[in-house]
């Protein structure tokens, strides 16, 4: 069974950071692009960042987490990560990590897995 599970997530001050980690398991996702989405309450889903395929592969950000977020896996590991920092009250929402097999990375119907959810909170 394909299971993607976030973690780190959690209430932090404005200008703080959080490390979002989201492990896999039930298939080998090297060759996959791997996402990062969120979704804040009243809003639609939004794309936030993706790597492609394998270990240094092209990272991609959205305009507005671009210079803060970073995104980064550990094929080893079956786990991928997005470091945040500088975090603003703007950046809280539900965030999801996604995989996909191809197609492009900011589009979410390209991703068929995907995990629970984590919440950031960030208070201003």
């Amino acid at each position: 069974q394909v299971q993607l599970v976030e973690s780190g997530g959690g209430l932090v001050q404005a200008g703080g950071s959080l490390r979002l980690s989201c492990a896999t398991s039930g298939r080998t996702f090297s060759t996959y692009t791997m996402g990062w989405f969120r979704q804040a309450p009243g809003k639609e889903r939004e794309f936030v960042a993706a790597i492609i395929r394998r270990s240094g592969g092209s990272t991609y950000y959205a305009d507005s987490v671009k210079g803060r977020f970073t995104i980064s896996r550990d094929n080893a590991k079956n786990t991928f990560y997005l470091q945040m920092n500088s975090l603003k009250p703007e950046d809280t929402a539900a965030y999801y990590c996604a995989a996909a097999p191809g197609g492009s990375y900011d589009y979410a119907p390209n991703y068929v897995h995907w995990g629970q959810g984590t919440q950031v909170t960030v208070s201003s």
